[in-house]
């Protein structure tokens, strides 16, 4: 009986274990400032000797009050991505954010972050937002969201942005709960990997004939 619940409190520990360190790992200290300079690999970056720290570490002239250029994107938007690489002090803050500039009609297209989940706040202009759960129910939640709204994305799910207006661009404030949170573009991925994926495997899974998946991985793929 006492090795039944011995056995039985491992299997929680365990598990609440792995819950905590589901997510970016918490700082130990004030601060933990990135050490680019280290070769030393560890999940996340070396820190940076406290005594050498200065605000400058936790500073970025961003211009994040600037208008971005939408017109390079095949998709009509423009990420500005504020995480770790950009400020070191960052680092174990569990942390990021990003500017998104939407030209008419321009979408951020359907993404994941691995490793965060996403708060959304539109600055300028009209959104129409979604995310889609997890098998089995690939159910979708979406809200056409305006100046000043919030929404949120949980952490790895799929989902989307678009500015539906035709004539007037839109600007949105995400923040992240990650220092680096990763973000997979499902079309880049799927039909524009390397080396490419079989388009036997992509048919089937599709359910579209091979030469619609040729045509598709035929295509430029670009993260932008």
């Amino acid at each position: 009986m006492a090795s039944s619940s011995f056995l039985l409190f491992t299997a929680i520990l365990a598990l609440v274990s792995w819950q905590a360190l589901a997510s970016d790992p918490g700082p130990l200290q004030d601060f933990c400032v990135a050490d680019n300079s280290s070769r030393v690999l560890v999940n996340g970056f070396v820190c940076k000797d406290p005594k050498a720290v200065t605000a400058e570490d936790f500073f970025l002239a961003a211009k994040l009050d600037m208008p971005r250029d939408t017109k390079m994107s095949k998709v009509g938007s423009n990420v500005t991505l504020v995480n770790v690489m950009k400020i070191a002090g960052l680092n174990t803050l569990g942390i990021s954010l990003a500017r998104i500039d939407y030209a008419p009609l321009g979408e951020n297209p359907p993404h994941t972050h691995p490793r965060a989940t996403e708060i959304l706040t539109v600055l300028e202009g009209t959104l129409y937002v979604g995310f889609v759960t997890s098998n089995p129910e690939n159910k979708l939640f979406s809200k056409e969201l305006r100046k000043g709204d919030v929404f949120v994305f949980p952490q790895g799910l799929i989902h989307f942005q678009f500015n539906p207006n035709p004539y007037k661009p839109a600007v949105a404030i995400a923040a992240l709960s990650s220092q680096n949170p990763g973000a997979i573009t499902i079309a880049n991925a799927v039909f524009g990997s390397n080396p490419m994926i079989s388009d036997d495997i992509l048919a089937k899974a599709f359910q579209v004939e091979k030469k619609t998946v040729d045509w598709l991985q035929a295509q430029f793929w670009s993260n932008v």
